[in-house]
């Protein structure tokens, strides 16, 4: 049998045209450069997949550089919780880098700019030279400061440099061409004053390069070969060669940058700014909320690494943006636990079945599989008795032909167990269930063989024996917000699209074997969904995140 070739992407294109013709594959080098100024993202997720997994494809190294130049909203909190979602993921990088390492580098080059004309001090406010810089159809005006001589900019520079100037008074700026059809060609700032604590750097430093000045030198000095960006900075291009081009060192190899699209994804918000929001609002909990769209808040949600490398490959890497739906995630991680999840018996709005002809005192340990999609899980063996708890919704009085659960008069299967069929029920005053009474066919027990075992019913039910029942907090999760795309309405906030049941907590019972289970370990509850046990959990307590519905609830709703 022919093995199909699976075609490249643009990006693996572009790369193997260079290998052809610009490199060699020992030059291949690649990054992910995230700025630690909150936790990542399913959006970030799909470009650490694509630059580890180019690593991976070509056997090249990828380094992850911290791109730590605004101390304002960085912190150490962040840089550790990117580290251990890389990791979780699957990859490991080459070199741990920051910016921050190469601020004497950056600082000595702009140095060397300033005295051979590339760049100078501004002392106008960033209103006035935002005024300046004109239109996409207008040139823009020189600033009045752009003339200064070379010993006042290195002067001033150093003062900046050493915070002997206040802060916001003057930049640094590029001397490029302010009649450029480029707006980001007309003069970019380079470097902005902040008399603030770094978190590596401490005091040292009280000027910050801004991210077009340090991202494509720090490429430089760590000889990266391609730099993959969204397509945001298609128009940063240019001003990326630029840089490169006058800090230009023979027998070195400039970097070079590619776009792609990057993930946008339905029912959800991508901006580390909402989603920071979202945090100190206290909208979510916590930056690892389990309907946050953070690697850390699908992580304890249930998700696995291999069901979110699944969907980056997926989706694969396009030049045009568009929104990915979210049923697609769902989709990948329903596949991946499938394989891999126990089935097991949870029961979440629990009423009790009472079998009249059960013997009393009497309990079996019922064999039942752990997961039929895996031989090699096995088996378990689960406590049955007279009385049991079953789902609320799995029993009506008087039903239809179309519901093939539990009713009076008629029968259905008890999952690994024997066929019942519904007699009576006992209610409060209130007309509120507290009982189905039901008789049980003592021939009919699953898997012995018997005539009776084999008879045919339409209904089977899940259920927990009410002696043995564990008690459990489930966490029902679902999507964050309502409509699909929350943040593009021009007259409404995002947060007016906040979905009220996106968290529904409820008291449960699941069967004994799970009172040890362990934080992350993840179980499918059968005809319910799959779920993870969250890390609230304590020896007297068990809780249960929902990581999603066997079924795509939302689909229908939007038919």
């Amino acid at each position: 049998m022919t093995e199909v070739k699976k075609s490249l992407n643009f990006i693996e294109q572009i790369i193997e045209e260079d290998l052809k013709e610009n490199y060699s594959k020992e030059q291949l080098k690649f990054r992910f450069p995230p700025e630690p100024n909150g936790y990542l993202h399913i959006g970030h997720a799909k470009s650490i997949c694509l630059n580890f997994g180019l690593g991976v494809k070509y056997g090249a190294p990828v380094n992850l550089r911290f791109d730590d130049t605004n101390p304002i909203k960085e912190e150490q909190e962040f840089v550790d919780s990117i580290k251990e979602d890389i990791l979780w993921l699957g990859f490991k990088w080459e070199k741990e880098c920051y910016a921050s390492d190469y601020f004497q580098q950056l600082y000595d080059w702009s140095i060397q700019m300033i005295k051979d004309g590339y760049a100078y001090v501004d002392s106008q406010t960033s209103a006035v030279m935002a005024e300046q810089k004109g239109t996409p159809t207008q040139p823009g005006i020189d600033s009045p400061f752009r003339s200064r001589s070379v010993e006042e900019n290195l002067d001033l520079f150093e003062k900046m440099k050493n915070g002997e100037t206040e802060e916001g008074v003057h930049v640094l700026r590029a001397k490029i061409d302010m009649a450029s059809k480029n707006m980001l060609m007309r003069d970019p700032v380079m470097y902005r004053s902040l008399h603030k604590k770094h978190h590596r750097t401490g005091n040292d430093w009280m000027i910050y390069p801004m991210y077009d000045w340090a991202h494509g030198q720090s490429d430089f000095i760590e000889q990266v070969s391609h730099s993959f960006c969204t397509l945001e900075f298609v128009m940063h291009r240019e001003l990326y060669n630029w840089f490169l081009g006058v800090i230009d060192i023979k027998d070195q190899l400039n970097p070079k940058q590619t776009e792609f699209a990057r993930l946008n994804l339905s029912y959800t918000v991508m901006s580390k700014r909402k989603l920071a929001e979202l945090v100190n609002n206290k909208i979510v909990n916590s930056w690892d909320d389990p309907r946050m769209p953070t690697i850390s808040g699908l992580r304890r949600r249930g998700y696995t690494p291999a069901s979110i490398r699944k969907f980056a490959e997926t989706i694969g890497v396009a030049k045009r943006d568009n929104i990915i739906d979210v049923s697609l995630l769902e989709f990948c991680i329903r596949e991946d636990l499938n394989k891999i999840a126990p089935r097991v018996m949870g029961v979440l709005d629990p009423v009790k079945l009472v079998i009249t002809n059960y013997p009393d005192g009497k309990e079996e340990w019922l064999e039942t599989e752990n997961n039929p999609e895996d031989e090699s899980a096995g088996t378990r063996e689960i406590p049955f008795s007279k009385e049991l708890y079953i789902e609320r919704e799995d029993f009506k009085e008087e039903a239809n032909r179309k519901f093939f659960r539990l009713s009076i008069g008629k029968e259905v299967r008890l999952k690994s167990a024997y066929i019942i069929k519904g007699e009576k029920v006992i209610k409060d005053e209130n007309g509120e269930i507290l009982e189905i009474h039901c008789t049980y066919d003592s021939k009919s027990k699953s898997g012995s063989g018997t005539e009776e075992a084999l008879r045919k019913v339409k209904g089977t039910l899940h259920w927990v024996s009410v002696k043995h029942a564990v008690e459990a907090e489930i966490r029902l999760y679902d999507r964050l917000f309502n409509v699909e795309s929350p943040d593009t309405d021009k007259e409404k906030s995002y947060l007016e699209f906040i979905n009220p049941d996106s968290l529904q907590i409820v008291n449960g019972y699941v069967e004994p074997g799970l009172k040890g289970a362990g934080v992350s370990e993840k179980f499918q509850f059968q005809r319910i969904g799959y779920f993870n046990v969250d890390k609230d959990t304590t020896e007297d307590k068990l809780v249960f995140n929902r990581t999603v519905a066997l079924r795509d609830s939302w689909g229908k709703q939007n038919q």
